[in-house]
């Protein structure tokens, strides 16, 4: 709902009281979904240029150039508040949506990665939740033929009652072919291709805008949007045949806000006049307002040239899509909707547009830091716990769910990063964040989810090329979430600056908390992070390969895997110094037997069981702080000759080989037999198998 003096500004401005249709674009356009009231200002400190990048944050997707031939189309988006009304649509939709982000910009989608946050999952809500919004993207993004290559899972009490799921997606472009979303010329006609439009996620924007309460479930469905994957499909299909015209002068997709978001967008650099009855509507007697906010999918709007109407419409029917020719691009700076001969909507667009009033919050900070407690039993229970632990357990059960290999593009999703073959070169991924390390510390935390993930490409080789980001939060009326976010976006900005890595795009969702389960949930600025590489397929660390640590721990136990499940608290890890992810980098492009992964969730022990489940390691230091502190900016790194790791200050721990994980030092010693750490890593997909 608009505010008192949100009311009073469109009032005076308009000079009148506004009409339902104008009241509904207002609501919509000027949400913090759609407008970024609360964090405009704080965007606009991220870094966001550089010599690649053809295209900056504005549009529905960045275009970062890979190499002459091809750019990349990224985007990344959430669909928090749907997903926990209706799981399986929700997340669905959340992908449909961020893939037409990216074909608007006339390019193939050819990749997608789900970072995704859940509460506990000995909630047999937070497993219900889980299974169906992983059914719905894989079901979504395994119709359309784009694959999954590439997500991450966090689980922690903060997000019950309010999962987070973000999607990234990745299309390819010729750097001289990519389409924008702002009209170019008066006089163009603007055409609606795709589904028919009904009445479903009628207030989307709004909705995504305000907190869950006890009865979401059953007031919000209607805001939920119904997607069908297999129309997208010949929408991807019709669209890049059009953009092969180049009859195409400026493209957007209908999402959030609907019709009224994407053409008054679409229109602000001129003005446009709409005719709401001429769309093609799923739906008999809908009303101006219906047809305008509502969010149904698979929806796109296009600008072309009077004369290229009617190819466009030839080449929607040939995919069996629905088209209507809606309106046109006026030179006067207004939005002008009509139906049935009236004026139901005429709104100056800079006020629409980019007249939405800032929003300034109280900020407190808090220090939620806990004194480390030595967390009761022996260290083999304490490992198996930590190996357990569903973010640290194997997540087969997770991504057997999803088509890898349509495109044929994926070269590995082993390791810290994906890698797909694209021109003469390789094309790494990575995406996520750990919410428990930055609630402890926003600014060192987010500076390191940064640094994580241009560490797990560091480990495949790669040089990153851009940052797109997902800023979710609970609500900014709270003085320590503001804090929060504004520590977290200062922390972000400040690592990309140092690692010369743009953030080119992104989405902020704010007011993640339910009244339901009394919960806020943590701070979530989830990463996407791309890179580029050469293409090459990881070593299999086998029998008598070396292991050596590169970087150093220290005790750093708050927010750790080992904190979640013992509570032994701690301080956080402080931010990190990046120097080593060049010379791991290095190190991967120059040698072919030898395998790096970068030490996150769970230690060291986590990274073992990964990389050498059975090894007899020796180490310098209390197992304790050597197996589960979560330091950053250190890696495992395991080669068949030691001589490949002249140059690197690592430190020799062991070898690969034997039947068991032996770890020592000093006095102290741990065996972990295979049996048992086969069953603690298998654990997250026994739970979900059952």
């Amino acid at each position: 709902m608009l505010s008192t003096e949100d009311q009073e500004i469109i009032r005076k401005s308009l000079g009148r009281e506004p009409t339902d249709v104008e009241t509904a674009c207002f609501e919509n356009l000027w949400s913090e979904h759609c407008s970024y009231r609360s964090t405009r200002h704080l965007l606009k400190t991220l870094p966001t240029t550089g010599d690649a990048v053809l295209l900056g944050p504005g549009d529905d997707a960045a275009i970062v150039r890979y190499d002459e031939d091809l750019a990349l189309a990224v985007g990344m988006e959430s669909h928090n508040h749907p997903s926990y009304v209706d799981p399986h649509d929700g997340a669905a939709t959340g992908v449909g949506g961020i893939v037409r982000d990216v074909l608007s910009m006339g390019a193939r989608p050819v990749a997608l990665m789900d970072p995704l946050y859940f509460g506990p999952l000995d909630r047999e809500k937070n497993r219900y939740l889980l299974e169906h919004v992983i059914d719905g993207i894989g079901g979504y993004g395994n119709c359309i033929g784009v694959p999954v290559v590439r997500g991450d899972l966090v689980f922690d009490e903060g997000f019950n009652g309010n999962p987070l799921v973000n999607v990234v997606c990745v299309g390819i472009v010729h750097p001289d072919r990519y389409i924008t979303a702002r009209v170019k010329k008066p006089g163009s006609r603007l055409v609606l291709i795709g589904a028919s439009t009904g009445r479903d996620g009628l207030g989307g924007a709004s909705f995504a805008s305000r907190d869950l309460s006890e009865d979401s479930e059953a007031t919000d469905r209607p805001s939920v949007q119904i997607g069908d994957p297999f129309t997208e499909k010949l929408l991807i299909d019709a669209i890049l045949e059009m953009a092969e015209t180049g009859k195409i002068l400026s493209c957007r997709d209908l999402g959030a806000a609907g019709l009224a978001g994407a053409s008054s967008e679409m229109c602000s650099t001129f003005g446009g006049r709409l005719r709401a009855d001429r769309v093609h509507l799923r739906e008999p007697g809908m009303k101006p307002v219906e047809i305008m906010l509502a969010e149904s999918q698979e929806r796109m709007l296009i600008e072309v040239d009077p004369s290229d109407v009617p190819l466009m419409g030839k080449i929607a029917e040939k995919y069996d899509l629905g088209w209507s020719d809606i309106g046109e691009v006026i030179a006067e700076h207004r939005y002008i909707v009509e139906f049935n001969g009236k004026t139901v909507a005429d709104i100056p667009l800079d006020l629409l547009v980019g007249g939405t009033p800032g929003c300034s919050w109280e900020k407190k900070s808090y220090n939620a830091v806990k004194p480390f407690t030595m967390p009761a039993g022996d260290l083999e229970s304490l490992a198996l716990k930590v190996l357990s632990f569903p973010e640290v357990a194997s997540r087969q059960w997770v991504v057997e769910q999803y088509d890898h290999d349509v495109q044929i593009r994926t070269v590995t999703l082993a390791g810290d990063a994906a890698v797909l073959r694209l021109g003469n070169g390789g094309l790494a991924l990575s995406c996520g964040c750990n919410p428990r390390h930055i609630y402890l510390s926003p600014y060192a935390g987010a500076a390191n989810a940064v640094l994580e993930n241009a560490a797990n490409l560091a480990c495949v080789g790669a040089t990153p090329l851009c940052i797109v980001n997902c800023l979710n939060f609970a609500s900014p009326v709270h003085p320590e979430i503001y804090w929060q976010l504004e520590q977290s976006v200062l922390g972000m900005g400040a690592m990309a600056r140092t690692l010369g890595t743009p953030v080119v795009g992104g989405n902020v969702s704010l007011y993640n908390e339910s009244d339901e389960m009394g919960t806020q949930i943590k701070p979530t600025p989830s990463i996407g992070m791309l890179g580029k590489c050469e293409v090459r397929h990881p070593a299999r660390p086998s029998d008598g390969w070396v292991l050596a640590l590169a970087g150093d721990t220290g005790d750093h136990f708050g927010g750790s895997v080992l904190d979640a499940v013992t509570g032994c608290g701690g301080a956080p890890p402080p931010q990190a110094d990046p120097r080593l992810l060049l010379a791991i980098r290095d190190l991967m492009t120059r040698g072919r037997d030898i395998a790096v992964t970068d030490l996150s969730q769970g230690g060291l022990i986590a990274a073992l069981s990964d990389l050498a489940p059975c090894a007899d390691i020796t180490l310098r230091g209390p197992l304790v702080k050597m197996l589960f502190a979560e330091t950053y900016g250190r890696f495992l790194v395991a080669c068949r000759d030691e001589r490949a790791l002249e140059g690197l200050a690592a430190t020799r721990i062991g070898e690969i080989g034997g039947d068991s994980l032996i770890l020592r030092s000093g006095s102290e010693k741990v065996v972990i037999e295979q049996d048992a750490l086969t069953r603690a890593r298998n654990s997250l997909s026994a739970i979900l198998r059952h």
